[in-house]
């Protein structure tokens, strides 16, 4: 009986697996044929409207990034409120930035950036949102400045940009502290 009861079991899996496998490739080949109905040749999409594949007629355009001097250049008016400021001056000789060198410090940290003229680093920079506590040095997840600030190259878009974005107070044009409105809207 026993010996029954586990072929029975054996032979029910056996028939479930079969059915199973069975209806899953019917299912996938509606599927792939829905797809295929729907497919873009990759000529189709991006901007270029090129073979993604075929990289011999690539032309890089041609792109100067800023050459003031930090401290020399002008500041870039944000591109929405609370968005990163951008980099406005040469970071020539700045990069990489590594645990042991980060050039931006030398300016932008806390201690020192009044007297070299520069903007320090807002308080989010220098607190840990996971302990909620002031570090009183610039946070390790803020770190690598250019994950956030990038230098702008003077290049014209590839496509025009109509948006144009609402600043609450003219100061959120040129500053903010994350700290401060984070958790604005969150319930």
């Amino acid at each position: 009986m026993k010996k029954y009861a586990q072929s029975l079991i054996i032979g029910l899996l056996g028939l479930a697996f079969f059915a199973c496998s069975d209806s899953t490739e019917s299912k996938s080949d509606n599927v792939s044929k829905e797809i295929q109905g729907e497919m873009f040749k990759d000529s189709e999409i991006g901007l270029r409207k090129v073979d993604l594949q075929d990289e011999k007629d690539v032309k890089l355009l041609q792109y100067a990034y800023p050459n003031a001097s930090a401290g020399e250049s002008t500041l870039i008016e944000r591109s929405f409120e609370n968005a990163p400021p951008m980099i406005s001056h040469s970071i020539e000789g700045m990069l990489p930035i590594t645990k042991d060198d980060n050039q931006c410090l030398t300016c932008h940290d806390p201690a020192v950036a009044a007297d070299v003229g520069a903007i320090a680093v807002p308080a989010s920079h220098t607190y840990d949102l996971r302990t909620n506590k002031n570090l009183g040095e610039v946070s390790h997840a803020r770190f690598n400045c250019v994950l956030c600030h990038t230098p702008q190259a003077d290049v014209a878009p590839a496509i025009a940009n109509t948006f144009s974005p609402a600043f609450r107070t003219q100061e959120g044009k040129k500053s903010s502290n994350l700290l401060d409105v984070l958790n604005e809207g969150v319930n």
